[in-house]
């Protein structure tokens, strides 16, 4: 297997500061491989110094010869290109520059047949039009259509989607890749995970989204405290390793910590000018000292704080519509907020999330109908911008500016100061700038100045953008107790469905659909309509939620009676699938399939449960 990329003894420094030395790391054709590690770890340091965009401060990277190499970069650069079309084609590729012709005879001048005739001539003789239909799909997936649009005039989210899409028309020998999910919409990210695992791609990439890391890598690096700890298997394998390894480490370390101080007794005990000294002895301590030197256990951070009292009444929005330059994003919505909702918003970009969240917040006002808050509801809304901060402001001024103390989960109160401690914020960082601190250090920081001010209604949108594997399963343990309403905005698949129970999907022109239940069961519910030609059963427009009454209208008397034999009819499927999975000698993809269908129908079953139960209640008051 030929080697691509080789590199030996790497080491790179920021200020003095060592990310990491002494890194061998290979890649090898056909490896697809993911990087992960903690904020600040040098992943993405790492990723530009194999791409050669970066010297390491020391070592060498060797690269086979005449390698093409598709880099994409957090904030990527366009070398002098003014529009679209000047980055996406090749001055030097012929089929490119035809194919660019013809797109911009069709965008800005469609009624010249003359000059569209010969450009489709020579598309024709140089056998284009395959190409032309690949750039044309991946430039549609990826939302970019006008080629005559300067790139000075894209939003951060377009301009990566655009560097995207220039590497995938490429189609390099070995994809380098930091975060590409990021501002993608889920079915986009779903397109890219079949384009990268098709033939046998090189990947070497960065991502915090589990499924899509799960779905296109099959090997896992990890850089650790300044070395590379590689596994051989999935996102799955590597939860189950490192939590072996650790383990092990902790063992290693206390032993370590324990022998280090019987020898440094011994050390210390012995007269310095005495040549006595067993020289293997002292030899032992300094390699032992090294061994437990800043390899103690990590530390993690640590969510816990307040909520505030939430009474009945949460909130409530009355059919309302909000549009803007005559486009329609939200039209006649209504819903009841309840205790214990949890809520996903999916829909593709542009179709009206942000606005939906804008709106709750009163960040703008509907056009028609009305949102009305109840007085306990404290709304905390973790958005995109970001953090809001001075040049001379330092970290510890973001929290003092909310609260000198702070009241976490168990009553105590502590400074400003211990709870940025406990957020991984040590004095050193605190009393630092605002602005020398990494991308997913300042989302740790905007997150913790939201919920020091004890929300019980919190909405976060893309809260994964920018925070490292182990932060997010922090976050998640945080969220999947936190006791208010929460409403989340996010293309990551996996934090969806763990901590989401209902979706609102953002269908366009305004119309807003409710699911119960969570991402993965919806998508396969899709799929199975999509393959019957019908559509999803439990997909419905939501309606205005009205308060609980006496009586049932004619309607919900109709659904109570048919949900007995749609509850039977699941029940059966689920005993029919539970006896397959029982079979012997069963297939390892067939019983993925029938273990994601059992869960599938769990959730449908509570969901149709529930819903029996709540009619059943309105027909007895």
């Amino acid at each position: 297997m030929s080697t691509y990329i080789s590199a030996e003894s790497l080491g790179h420094s920021f200020h003095d500061n060592w990310l990491f030395k002494n890194l061998t790391i290979g890649i090898n054709r056909g490896r697809r491989v993911a990087l992960v590690g903690i904020n600040g770890a040098g992943k993405s340091t790492l990723l530009k110094i194999l791409s050669g965009s970066l010297k390491p401060t020391e070592g060498k990277v060797a690269q086979s010869k005449d390698l093409n190499v598709g880099y994409l970069e957090q904030d990527p650069h366009f070398k002098g290109a003014i529009t679209i079309s000047d980055y996406i084609f090749h001055a030097d590729n012929i089929q490119q520059q035809l194919i660019r012709r013809y797109e911009e005879l069709l965008e800005n001048d469609p009624e010249n047949m003359k000059e569209m005739d010969k450009v489709m001539e020579e598309m024709s003789e140089i056998d284009a039009w395959e190409y032309e239909y690949k750039i044309k799909t991946i430039l549609g997936r990826l939302d970019i259509h006008h080629l005559n649009q300067h790139i000075s005039t894209l939003s951060g989210g377009q301009k990566k989607r655009l560097a995207l899409a220039k590497l995938l028309i490429e189609d390099p020998e070995i994809y380098i890749l930091d975060e590409p999910t990021n501002h993608l919409d889920i079915d986009t990210i779903e397109w890219l995970e079949k384009l990268l695992t098709e033939g046998s791609k090189t990947i070497l990439m960065v991502t915090h989204d589990r499924y899509f890391l799960d779905n296109v890598c099959n090997e896992i690096l990890e850089i650790d405290r300044g070395k590379i700890i590689p596994y051989f298997g999935n996102y799955g394998y590597y939860l189950e390793k490192k939590a072996e390894r650790e383990a092990s480490d902790e063992a290693t370390f206390q032993k370590n910590s324990n022998l280090l101080r019987k020898e440094l007794e011994w050390m210390r005990r012995q007269p310095k000018a005495r040549g006595t000294k067993s020289k293997s002895r002292i030899d032992a301590f300094y390699d032992l000292e090294s061994k437990t030197k800043n390899n103690g256990p990590k530390q993690n951070v640590e969510l816990s704080v307040k909520t505030a009292r939430q009474g009945n009444k949460i909130m409530e929005m009355e059919s309302i519509t909000k549009g803007f330059n005559g486009n329609t994003y939200i039209k006649d919505f209504s819903y009841i907020f309840k205790k214990g909702d949890r809520i996903g918003l999916a829909g593709k970009n542009g179709s009206g999330k942000s606005t939906l969240l804008n709106l709750i917040t009163g960040g703008l006002q509907p056009d028609s109908g009305a949102i009305i808050k109840g007085e306990t509801t404290v709304i905390g809304y973790f958005n995109q911008s970001g953090l809001t901060f001075k040049e001379d402001e330092r970290v510890i001024d973001i929290v003092k500016n909310v609260a000198e103390f702070i009241t976490m989960a168990d009553g105590k109160l502590i400074s400003a100061s211990a709870l940025l401690t406990l957020f991984l914020f040590p004095p050193v960082k605190q009393y630092g700038m605002v602005s020398k601190l990494s991308g997913g250090e300042k989302k740790r920081l905007h997150l913790m100045s939201i919920l020091i001010k004890n929300p019980n209604f919190l909405i976060l949108d893309e809260p994964t953008n920018d925070l490292d594997i182990d932060t997010l399963n922090v976050l998640e343990e945080f969220l999947t107790n936190f006791p208010g309403i929460l409403i989340m905005v996010s293309h990551d698949r996996y934090l969806l469905d763990k901590l989401t129970d209902q979706l609102f999907i953002m269908e366009g022109e305004g119309k807003v659909l409710i699911y119960n239940g969570n991402y993965t069961s919806y998508r396969i519910e899709l799929e199975e309509a999509k393959q019957q030609n019908k559509k999803p059963a439990i997909v419905a427009p939501i309606q205005a939620e009205q308060p609980k009454k006496a009586k049932l209208s004619f309607k919900e008397e109709k659904e109570f009676e048919g949900l007995e034999k749609e509850i039977a009819d699941v029940e059966a499927k689920l005993k029919e699938t539970n006896e397959q999975l029982n079979t012997t000698n069963i297939d390892p993809k067939e019983l993925t399939k029938l273990t994601d269908k059992i869960v599938y129908l769990n959730k449908q079953l509570d969901s149709k449960t529930a819903r029996w139960i709540e009619l059943g209640e309105l027909k007895e008051a």
